[in-house]
C-alpha cells in the first residue's frame, strides 16, 4: 500500500509541474503579446553584453534589457563529508518586461548521488519571481531588489513541501582599472517540517576584468539560519563571453567550517536572446 501511494503522489507532482510549465509559457507569450501591443516602455532597450547572475552566489544588480529572454545553466559535482552528488542544469530563464523589471523563472533543478554514501535524489522546487532594479544611486552603486517565492513542486525528499518565499537585494560598484566589488543580503522563509526556518545570507566579492571577455571573481558567502548551524563558503571562479549573447563560466569552492560541503566544481553556459518585441 506504501508503494501504491508514493506512485500517486509522484503522479500527482508530474502533472502539476506540467501545469505549471504550461502556464509559465503562456504567461510568457502573454506578457510578450501585451508590451508588443502597448509599444513597450518607449524606450530603446539598451542591448549589450550578455551580463548573468553566475557563476557567483551572488547575483547580477543589473536586470536584462526589454525584449531580452536569457537562459542561464551549469552543471555542479559536489563532495560532502563522504558523499557525492551532480546537479544539473540549474537552469534560471529571465525574461525583461519593462525598463528596469525582468520576469523569472527557476526550472526545477535535478540532484542525484553518484559516491558510495546513499544521498536523496530528484527533481528540487521550482520558483517565480520578479527582479526591479532600483540603480543607479549616488556614488554609483548598481542596487536591485529579487522577490520570489519556491513552489513545493519537487521530489518529495529533496521537496520542502511548502511555499517558501525569499527575498534578495544585490549591489556592486564599478573601481578602477577593471576592478569592481558587490555583494548580496537575502532573507530566506524555509519550511523546515512543521515550522518556518529563517535564513540569512550575505554574501561579498571582489572582481576583476582580465581581459574584456574575461572576468575571474572571489567570493565569501554564508548562511545563518534562525535553526541549525552556519554555512560558509570560500567561492572563485571566472567567466568567458563567448561573444555578446553567450557566455560560459568555470567555478569552484570549498566549506569554511563542518556544516559545509567540503569542495564542489562546476562549469555552466549562458544566451541570451535579443528582440523579442520592440
Amino acid at each position: 500500500m506504501g508503494s501504491g501511494r508514493d506512485r500517486s503522489h509522484r503522479t500527482v507532482f508530474r502533472g502539476y509541474q506540467m501545469r505549471v510549465l504550461v502556464g509559465l509559457f503562456l504567461a510568457i507569450f502573454a506578457i510578450r503579446s501585451a508590451i508588443a501591443q502597448t509599444g513597450g516602455s518607449g524606450l530603446a532597450p539598451p542591448y549589450s553584453d550578455i551580463i548573468t547572475d553566475r557563476p557567483d552566489v551572488t547575483e547580477s544588480s543589473i536586470v536584462v534589457p526589454v525584449g531580452t529572454l536569457q537562459f542561464e545553466n551549469g552543471f555542479t559535482w559536489t563532495a560532502d563529508h563522504g558523499a557525492q552528488s551532480i546537479d544539473f542544469s540549474q537552469t534560471l530563464i529571465r525574461l525583461g518586461i519593462s525598463n528596469k523589471m525582468e520576469f523569472r523563472f527557476v526550472v526545477p533543478d535535478y540532484v542525484h548521488g553518484v559516491g558510495t554514501i546513499p544521498i536523496q535524489s530528484g527533481f528540487e522546487d521550482l520558483a517565480i519571481g520578479f527582479k526591479r532594479q532600483l540603480g543607479p544611486l549616488p556614488g554609483g552603486v548598481d542596487l536591485s531588489v529579487i522577490v520570489a517565492v519556491s513552489i513545493p513542486s519537487g521530489a518529495r525528499p529533496v521537496s520542502s513541501g511548502g511555499y517558501d518565499p525569499f527575498v534578495k537585494f544585490p549591489w556592486s560598484k564599478d573601481l578602477e582599472r577593471g576592478w569592481s566589488i558587490g555583494g548580496m543580503q537575502s532573507l530566506f522563509w524555509n519550511t523546515d517540517g512543521d515550522r518556518r526556518n529563517g535564513i540569512w545570507e550575505p554574501t561579498f566579492y571582489l572582481e576583476k576584468q582580465i581581459t574584456k571577455p574575461l572576468d575571474a571573481f572571489m567570493e565569501y558567502a554564508g548562511d545563518y539560519a534562525q535553526h541549525g548551524g552556519s554555512k560558509q563558503l570560500a567561492h572563485f571562479g571566472a567567466a568567458f563571453r563567448l561573444n555578446a549573447n553567450n557566455q560560459v563560466d568555470f567555478h569552484f569552492g570549498f566549506g569554511l567550517n563542518r556544516e559545509t560541503p567540503n569542495h564542489f566544481f562546476a562549469v555552466g553556459y549562458s544566451v541570451k536572446l535579443d528582440h523579442l518585441w520592440k
